[in-house]
């Protein structure tokens, strides 16, 4: 089965479908999406988006406090170019039929969170994400030129290794020429051939145990180009959000908005103490990586496995009109959070590596994109701002596309390509096989390469993912392709790539703190034996 198109898109997040709809009066679009369409780790995304709207915010502040966060490691000329076009991309979003809230006076009522120096997080209640991908996909459904293909999975991009032309991470003028789609239902696997392609596939927090992330976020795009020869970098800059619903029996971990910091609500241990001032001097405002630790170091000296979001002390009719998801939430679960405090534990969250991306998302690869969280463009730096995520998918997708427009004139498809050759494979049944290791993966990272690493944890890490690595790949050469099986091959990838990626950073910074390179956090536990 072969397919033709002008544009693929796999992902159907902000960063996938705005794309599409900025390329789709062009030519055709296909958008392969592996659930759902509005199944995406947008679809969670509480908090909002940041922007600069009015005074006395400006530009400046914003790029400087995402500066600050990245820990020194942000592209500045990235992050002047997304800080700078920051309201126009969020003025499309509306343009689209976003909606965000406002108050009486007709602005729009801004949030504060970890990190920002002013008010500038637009949202919508606290289900920010799910009223953007209700717009973009109102109107990538209502466009006759794109197809949105759901519950198709995106085994590999193309290039001229299927050719038969040997490549290397030195080979230059790497092109991609599309996609091998597998659809589940059928069990056949679609040859896609593109002139253009841009990967949204998201971040990768599967790879973890405890993770916000919805099941897709299995790192597809990343493994996909790492296995094409593209440069990918970063990866160890996995940001955990510091505040997860402590509620064992549920994956993935429901998130607790750093909105609801933002609007006042303050981090405290078993006695109700608060304990961020020990750390920062910004207190429960403080930028994610110092927050995450913060509640670690706290949670090994006490012996709990929660520490307590606290906001009993905030109005309670404003409290629940701005929070409304999270109320329903906790109060499912016997927690009215008017009231009682709500127990919480960092959770991995988001991936600030990626494909090694420039400012117009162009990958290493010819004709290949990508944006969002699975992009790593260098606004993130070490660690990321909170709601600059959102915001750098509208703006690279968009600079993506200006991008594509020019070329696409200039590009044919290659319909030399072969179809996909699985002689060979059999149905796979031990599907235990799968699920273990999985399991062991999770383990692996979640307690070896969790927030706190150390040189020791990182060897034992490498030294296990080399041996189910070897099986994995075993297995899937001999078997009919699952989704299941192709995504713990990615997250096997994804997992390899943060571990060795921490290995060779000799420092503490950001995202990646390491026990062999302490500050700080040493420095408080050893005051408070």
């Amino acid at each position: 089965m072969r397919k033709e198109v002008d544009f693929l898109v796999i992902g159907s997040g902000i960063a996938g479908l705005s794309f599409a709809l900025k390329v789709a009066d062009h030519g055709k679009v296909l958008v392969i999406t592996k659930d759902h369409a509005e199944e995406t780790a947008t679809k969670y995304a509480q908090g909002g988006i940041a922007a600069v709207m009015y005074s006395p915010d400006t530009y400046e502040k914003h790029i400087q406090d995402t500066l600050i966060a990245g820990d020194g490691l942000c592209n500045e000329n990235i992050v002047r170019i997304a800080i700078t076009e920051s309201t126009e991309r969020v003025r499309e979003l509306i343009g689209w039929g976003a909606e965000f809230d406002k108050k009486e006076t007709g602005k729009y009522d801004l949030a504060r969170e970890g990190g920002h120096s002013e008010y500038r997080v637009l949202h919508h209640k606290d289900q920010t994400g799910w009223e953007i991908i209700r717009a973009l996909l109102h109107q990538a459904q209502n466009h006759p030129n794109i197809e949105i293909l759901e519950n198709h999975f995106a085994i590999d991009i193309i290039t001229q290794h299927h050719l038969g032309t040997k490549i290397t991470r030195l080979t230059k003028g790497i092109k991609c020429f599309g996609a091998y789609i597998l659809c589940p239902d059928s069990g056949k696997i679609l040859t896609v051939l593109s002139k253009i392609t841009l990967l949204a596939t998201g971040g990768a927090g599967n790879v973890y145990h405890v993770t916000t992330n919805p099941d897709v976020a299995t790192g597809d795009g990343i493994a996909m180009v790492y296995r094409a020869k593209g440069l990918v970098e970063n990866m160890e800059f996995v940001q955990f959000h510091p505040t997860s619903l402590f509620n064992p029996n549920e994956r993935p971990s429901f998130l607790i908005t750093e909105a609801l910091r933002g609007f006042g609500a303050v981090l405290t241990n078993r006695m109700g103490e608060e304990f961020m001032q020990r750390y920062d001097p910004r207190k429960s405002l403080a930028p994610r990586d110092i927050v995450a630790r913060a509640i670690d170091s706290e949670m090994i000296l006490s012996g709990d496995e929660y520490v307590y979001l606290d906001c009993t002390h905030l109005e309670k009719n404003s409290l629940i009109d701005h929070f409304p998801t999270i109320y329903a939430k906790c109060l499912s679960i016997g927690i009215n959070i008017t009231r009682d405090r709500i127990p919480v534990v960092p959770a991995a969250h988001y991936l600030c590596g990626g494909i090694k991306t420039d400012e117009f998302a162009r990958t290493t690869i010819e004709n290949l994109y990508a944006s969002g969280e699975c992009a790593s463009s260098g606004l993130h730096g070490a660690n990321r701002l909170a709601s600059n995520s959102l915001l750098e998918s509208a703006v690279f997708s968009h600079r993506a596309s200006q991008d594509a427009l020019l070329k696409i004139a200039h590009l044919s498809l290659c319909r030399e390509i072969p179809d996909w050759n699985a002689e060979g494979t059999v149905l796979n049944e031990e599907t235990i096989l799968i699920t273990q290791t999985m399991r062991e993966l999770q383990s692996t990272m979640t307690y070896y390469v969790g927030i706190v690493r150390s040189n020791l944890r990182l060897q034992r890490a490498l030294d296990r993912l080399a041996i189910i690595y070897r099986e994995t790949e075993e297995l899937y050469n001999r078997s009919v392709l699952t989704v299941k099986i192709c995504e713990l091959r990615n997250l096997i990838n994804v997992a390899y790539l943060i571990v060795k990626m921490a290995q060779q950073r000799k420092e503490s910074r950001g995202l990646h703190y390491s026990l062999d390179y302490s500050g700080k956090l040493e420095e408080i536990k050893n005051s408070r034996r």
